[in-house]
């Protein structure tokens, strides 16, 4: 099957092709102003490139950053919400929490900037009671009429409905859209019980009203990059996104639910580093993808990934209650901004050039300095980038640095480069600290594995830093999301909030409502058409000790939820709480929050071809050789450095710092004291000395 991953970053646009033969990689220019353009570029470029028909790509695996950017930049639809009387001010109260406990001068987004102004919310009557749903007072139909019109004459573009308890009776909410249907069926609407039907009112009153905020152009975007892939030829090419839990939706599925494409661009990184984790020995890894404008981290015990709890799933400071993979982001990427601050401190980032202007040596008009920058001037970059498609001029980052930062300081130019790698290495030490110790690790009993077009430039120093001893470099690091896209499955997630404690347990109605979130999960693959061979569903639960006040997943076993299974679901929790906290207490009574099924639709795996194998000597890839600074043992010198091409390297080669491994959409930096052997997959494995 030939298929295609498109990744669009901040600055770039990684593509690849594979067809269980051809493996090839292609990087692009992002197009801020219209995403869609430098995908469709992308994608005819490679094909191209390896040969194939338009009409013989079967699939497109798509990961966007058009609904994070929409959240984080405050440029969504104006979105209308209808809720129970006397819950109107929900999104604005929350949980009475601020961010900075102790700050009088902060910024409080839902409040500042609510995904729903208070103006556009409207209130009803209507009143459904915990704990069975039952109705206490039915739905004033007129009164939702003519705030559905209301909101049409406003010129609100989206609605949220969420009734309070929805979850447990979605009957007023369906008797709702209906009225919309009728009323206002333009309008792109969000049921509370169908996009987040769980518990929590705050939280899954902001999720559902995300999913509206970023619906309408999210939904246009899909549907428009579906036409121009119909219309430049590729006929038979079903498009699948990426989702914020680690799978892939069908394009119909995203458009439905787009909050679940909010920071998905990183979990394709990680199923890309599992990926290719697989084809080395090494099974505990922290993946550092450094891209153009940000870094994100995340530990992978055992290539598993964790998962962020509920509380903990924000987007620009919003809720959003969605299966997220446990990744941590920082503003450090290659078009971070180096600067002397108001107080006379020397900073980089968060603030990132990105693709327009970016780096001055981009010469796009870029007038400040930046980490790409202070790496072409100590010769860690070469002069031309995406396999000679582009040109740099390292003469600009001179003049930057020089300007912004080394008459401001009385230091060389060579100095302030050092300093804004060191100041940006650190930074991310720093979080991969917080990302590893919070939750008990080691990072030193873990490889680090460097992607992302700027991760192999930094990954040896910060390594040494953090006491790691081997970095990993799969063959395409720069396209390492792009990877991850077509490396993973079709991936759905159902929920359901129970409260059921331990100590009485209902296990028929958690079997009835497992086996009814089963049959979502099955029609939905169903409709995507995936072969019944090719379906798995797993269970899980969302527990906690009676009086927490937050939720650890276990899984469940599949078919009756018999009493012995449901010892195994406690003895689970019990050891899982024990590994998360150091503690169980045996003798509490779990309290099952959520329980949720996940349904899978395998893909075909994907396949790299073994490199041939040579002997250690890599000569047959030596480019050149160029000068390189670093600072070693405090000391800054000028290292001669070889320079090899990465696609001639084979099977057993051993290079040994400093050296320079070039490939299109990455450089490798070998620093001194450094070895790295080249496995045969073409791995690159990094000995830290």
């Amino acid at each position: 099957m030939k298929r295609i991953g498109v990744d669009v970053g901040g600055t770039f646009t990684d593509l690849i092709y594979v067809d269980g033969e051809t493996f090839e990689v292609y990087k692009t220019s992002t197009t801020p102003h219209d995403p869609s353009i430098g995908v469709m570029e992308g994608i005819n470029q490679l094909c191209s490139i390896v040969g194939a028909k338009r009409e013989e790509i079967m699939e497109v695996f798509h990961g966007t950053t058009i609904a994070t950017n929409m959240v984080l930049e405050g440029k969504g639809a104006r979105v209308g919400m209808l809720t129970t009387e006397g819950f109107r001010d929900i999104l604005h109260i929350a949980r009475h929490k601020r961010p900075y406990n102790f700050s009088i001068m902060q910024d409080i987004p839902w409040q500042t900037n609510p995904v729903v102004q208070r103006r556009d919310r409207h209130v009803v009557s209507e009143r459904v009671t915990a704990p069975n749903g039952e109705v206490l007072k039915p739905l004033d139909k007129e009164k939702a009429r003519a705030a559905i019109r209301k909101m049409k004459e406003d010129g609100v573009e989206a609605i949220s409905v969420c009734f309070l308890f929805s979850f447990l009776n979605p009957t007023h909410e369906q008797e709702v859209l209906k009225i919309i249907e009728e009323e206002f069926p333009e309008a792109y609407v969000s049921l509370r019980s169908e996009v987040s039907p769980q518990f929590r009112e705050y939280e899954s009153f902001t999720t559902t009203s995300l999913n509206s905020y970023v619906g309408p152009k999210t939904a246009s975007y899909i549907k428009n990059l579906e036409s121009m892939l119909v219309s430049a030829g590729y006929v038979n090419a079903n498009l699948h996104l990426m989702q914020s839990g680690g799978g892939v939706a069908t394009a119909s599925a995203a458009a439905e639910k787009p909050v679940h494409l909010l920071m998905s661009g990183p979990a394709a990184g990680v199923q890309g580093a599992i990926w290719a984790s697989k084809l080395t020995e090494i099974k505990n890894v922290i993946s550092l993808d450094i891209g153009g404008t940000s870094a994100d981290i995340a530990v992978i015990p055992n290539l598993k990934p964790g998962m962020k709890h509920l509380l903990d799933t924000q987007v620009g400071g919003y809720s959003a209650m969605i299966p997220m993979i446990d990744i941590g982001t920082i503003g450090a990427g290659g078009g971070s901004v180096a600067y002397i601050d108001e107080g006379g401190f020397f900073r980089v980032g968060p603030r990132s050039a990105g693709a327009v202007p970016g780096p001055a040596c981009y010469d796009r008009g870029g007038t400040e300095p930046t980490v790409t920058d202070a790496n072409i001037l100590l010769g860690r970059l070469g002069t031309e980038l995406l396999g000679g498609r582009m040109t740099i001029k390292p003469e600009y980052s001179r003049d930057v640095i020089q300007k912004n930062l080394a008459d401001k300081l009385g230091r060389t130019v060579e100095e302030c480069s050092l300093g804004i790698i060191e100041i940006m290495n650190n930074n991310m030490i720093q979080a991969i600290e917080k990302e590893s110790i919070r939750i008990g690790l080691d990072p030193r009993d873990f490889a680090l594995f460097a992607c992302g077009g700027a991760g192999s430039l930094h990954a040896c120093a910060v390594a040494r830093e953090l006491g790691m001893k081997t970095v990993i470099v799969p063959t395409s690091p720069g396209a390492l999301c792009a990877v991850g896209l077509v490396a993973t499955n079709l991936l759905y997630d159902f929920s359901k909030t129970e409260m059921q404690l331990s100590t009485k347990p209902d296990l028929d109605k958690l079997d009835k409502d497992f086996t009814a979130l089963e049959q979502e999960a099955l029609s939905r693959l169903k409709e995507d058409r995936v072969p019944e061979a090719d379906i798995s569903l797993q269970r899980v639960a969302e527990c906690r000790y009676l009086g927490q006040g937050y939720e650890l997943r276990v899984t469940v076993p599949n078919g009756k939820l018999t009493p012995e299974a449901f010892e195994k679901i406690k003895e689970d929790f019990h050891r899982t709480h024990l590994e998360f906290f150091g503690k169980d207490y045996k003798e509490t009574a779990i309290e099952i929050v959520n329980i949720r099924v996940e349904g899978v639709g395998k893909m075909p795996e994907l396949e790299i071809a073994k490199v041939p194998a040579s002997k250690e000597d890599p000569s047959a890839a030596y480019k050149y050789s160029r000068d390189i600074i670093f600072k070693v043992n405090g000391e800054i010198g000028t290292y001669e450095s070889k320079v090899y091409d990465r696609y001639k390297l084979r099977d057993g080669n051993v290079i040994v710092g400093p050296a320079v491994i070039d490939q299109m959409d990455t450089t490798v930096l070998i620093e001194p004291n450094c070895t790295a052997t080249v496995n045969e997959y073409g791995i690159i494995l990094i000995d830290i000395q």
